[in-house]
């Protein structure tokens, strides 16, 4: 699908909001904590302009129409629904908001940094080059990938709270020189024509109304003879969108991370093809046959946990473990120590969790469709 009408940036509006919302909780310790420091007016409003395009939207009654209204918005619905999740992510998964393959005998973390590099690898980065990170939330894999290859990175953001929080753990962790992090929706980059050695981008377009938009912004302000490698959401050729219970995974896979727009595996590979680029590799990872599936932490299954450094992580995610935070969070909300809104935000991301689940055992849904593409010279 091409690119439609893109929603016209406010860059001061959106950080004064952004200001109002979280005040100075990008600089606390981030998690569950920094909920009780929200605005309430402000998170109120956040609620309603996210939850506008999902409350009463089921699948079977979903439209094309429905759909156009989020693409149309799509800056906006993203924007605020990491103002309201980028708390609970970081409670719940960490630093790198993305999924992973896992191997036997690996702890989490070394799971998560592992795709990570295995990207970095793909695309032949090499140190001192100038890298886009296209979606970089809090900025977890551009430190990790700084600290892999010695490149120097720009993460683009469009979410003010996540670049104060990337901005905090760069300075804490002494990098501040080889990252840089700024402002931007990536569907109308800033950036000069052929800025970027190397773009790579995890888990992030899916936020794109049109992934051949996105993907030609990329090919633009990347120099020719650079690569560019990708880990998309996508649903698989097994989805049928006719089928009911396919239809109800995808929209609550959708509603529960914000995304207006995600498509089919054949549509992202003919958009990275459409927007120039020489295609090097494209795989489903999630299709490798690993006797660990990528969805475990999310269906909280213990017999795979790999160490004893992992039982906090995969207990926060088991359905009891979220039982309790969800009652936690709606005793706390009622007394006036979180914002209103709070728990609706849990049980939303708790309901994508569990389609995630379904989507990844059914194999109709995929985080880790890794596309690699080089800029002809």
């Amino acid at each position: 699908m091409a690119p439609g009408v893109l929603e016209p940036e406010d860059h001061k509006r959106d950080a004064a909001f952004s200001k109002a919302l979280h005040g100075t909780s990008a600089k606390r310790r981030g998690g569950l904590a920094a909920l009780t420091a929200k605005d309430r007016n402000a998170q109120k409003a956040a609620l309603e302009e996210y939850f506008k395009h999902w409350d009463q939207k089921s699948s079977a009654d979903e439209t094309e129409e429905v759909r156009e209204a989020r693409r149309a918005e799509y800056a906006t619905l993203t924007r605020h629904y990491y103002n309201l999740a980028t708390d609970f992510y970081e409670y719940g998964w960490g630093s790198s908001f993305h999924f992973c393959r896992f191997a036997y005998g690996e702890p989490f973390r070394q799971s998560i940094a592992r795709h990570e590099h295995y990207l970095a690898h793909w695309i032949g980065l090499k140190e001192n080059q100038l890298v886009l990170d296209v979606g970089c939330g809090v900025g977890g894999p551009a430190r990790e990938i700084v600290k892999f290859t010695g490149v120097n990175v720009i993460g683009l953001n469009n979410n003010d709270y996540q670049i104060d929080r990337a901005i905090h753990y760069a300075t804490k962790e002494g990098l501040s020189d080889k990252l840089r992090f700024t402002k931007g929706d990536f569907m109308q980059m800033s950036f000069e024509p052929e800025t970027f050695d190397a773009v790579y981008a995890i888990e992030a377009t899916v936020h794109a109304p049109s992934l051949e938009g996105i993907y030609s912004e990329i090919y633009r302000v990347l120099k020719p003879g650079g690569t560019f490698g990708v880990y998309e959401w996508v649903m698989t050729d097994k989805y049928d969108n006719d089928n009911a219970e396919h239809r109800e995974i995808r929209l609550g896979i959708e509603q529960g991370n914000g995304i207006s727009n995600m498509v089919k595996a054949d549509v992202a590979l003919a958009a990275i093809k459409t927007a120039g680029f020489e295609l090097l590799h494209a795989e489903d990872l999630a299709d490798r046959g690993d006797e660990i599936p990528w969805y475990y932490p999310l269906a909280g299954s213990w017999k795979y946990m790999s160490s004893i450094g992992d039982f906090l992580t995969i207990l926060r995610l088991t359905w009891w473990g979220r039982a309790i935070v969800h009652r936690l969070v709606g005793g706390l909300e009622k007394i006036g120590i979180m914002p209103h809104g709070t728990q609706k935000t849990a049980y939303s991301l708790a309901y994508a969790a569990d389609c995630l689940v379904k989507g990844g055992e059914l194999k109709l849904f995929t985080p880790m469709f890794m596309m690699v593409g080089r800029k002809p010279e």
